[in-house]
């Protein structure tokens, strides 16, 4: 039987709960189990949810969401210190735009979700160098999360993976596993189209791509934007990597 963790943890109040950990690395590491996990937010939480994340020695939650988003749901674990690193959020507003014009569709609708992520790097850097300067302070057993936990955290999360060597195929794995394990929250967007409401639901490949573009064009590629943008010379690179990875 094998010893290995479970990638994700199933949590009734909460959706896509899962470890980064596990992933080879270039340099023959792997990366720590237990100590960096990737959610939706916390603020639904069952007292059986609860006891399991107690029993994970999580005690730092990294934010994404917006001060409504915030408001809304509140973490539920109280011994968890939430660190807001907010992104508002702008994919429902487009959406609505281009329903109120007549011209919204399902391809629109992936479009918009690309540029999202595509703004997460032209408007938002400054929310994941925070983030990076957070996991320099060693704050581990930690969650990151935003609203639904699949694209701003997803973008900060295939980032984090990145800065310790994982293989982008690997990241891109991981990325996608959200579609495995989101469930959708069917009360959301209920003025949208089915089709639109399925093509915003789920990770696509090609948003994280828009991503990285953004980061080619803005910075030239992901090392200089690791440098450049996150504040991750050669000497920070080697302390996340110090306390992350293991043989």
């Amino acid at each position: 039987m094998s010893d290995t963790p479970a990638r994700h943890l199933s949590l009734e109040g909460a959706s896509n709960f899962r470890d980064l950990g596990g992933y080879p690395t270039a340099d023959g590491r792997v990366v720590r189990w237990r100590q960096i996990f990737r959610s939706n937010h916390l603020g639904h939480l069952t007292a059986a949810d609860i006891q399991i994340v107690r029993g994970l020695g999580v005690r730092n939650a990294f934010d994404f969401r917006g001060h409504d988003e915030r408001a809304a749901a509140i973490c539920v674990v109280e011994e968890i210190t939430v660190h807001s690193l907010p992104i508002e959020p702008t994919v429902v507003a487009a959406l609505r735009a281009r329903l109120s014009a007549g011209t919204l569709s399902a391809d629109a609708a992936l479009e918009i979700m690309r540029e999202s992520y595509r703004n997460y790097v032209r408007l938002n850097t400054h929310s994941f160098r925070a983030l990076f300067t957070h996991l320099l302070d060693d704050r581990a057993p930690l969650v990151i999360h935003c609203t639904a936990g699949k694209d701003r955290t997803g973008f900060a999360c295939a980032l984090v993976l990145r800065s310790l060597g994982v293989a982008d195929e690997v990241i891109a794995g991981d990325y996608l596993l959200t579609n495995r394990f989101y469930r959708r929250d069917p009360t959301a967007g209920t003025d949208l189209p089915d089709d639109v409401r399925q093509a915003i639901g789920s990770v696509d490949a090609s948003f994280l791509a828009a991503g990285i573009e953004a980061v080619s064009a803005d910075y030239g590629d992901l090392e200089s934007y690791f440098r450049d943008g996150l504040g991750l010379g050669d000497r920070e690179r080697a302390a996340l990597k110090q306390r992350y990875l293991q043989s």
